[in-house]
């Protein structure tokens, strides 16, 4: 697992207007023009939310005209899943020998 790929992925949920977007986003496609309208921002502010969200990888853009239209990225969700679960899982040891996993 990379560190440095984790902590990007996982910053994207470490805001409340980021989960706000991806909440948005649960639907399908959505237009940013329409996202400004619902999230009531400033264009500077929803850029770097976005910027922030797609480096992650869980959500993905497209040009359209002078508009951008974004939606998840399954295999974004489907990293951060992976790396919830590894980070989270509990290994026992003594003198070297696992005894139980979870």
């Amino acid at each position: 697992m990379d560190e440095r790929k984790t902590a990007l992925t996982f910053k994207a949920f470490c805001d409340e207007n980021r989960i706000r977007i991806l909440k948005m986003l649960r639907n399908g496609e959505k237009c940013a023009c329409k996202m400004l309208d619902e999230l009531n921002v400033t264009q500077p502010t929803l850029s770097h939310h976005m910027k922030i969200l797609c480096d992650s990888g869980i959500v993905v853009g497209r040009k359209e005209g002078k508009w951008m239209h974004y939606s998840i990225s399954q295999e974004g969700i489907d990293y951060a899943v992976q790396c919830l679960q590894e980070l989270t899982k509990i290994t026992c040891t003594v003198d070297e020998k696992t005894y139980c996993e979870k």
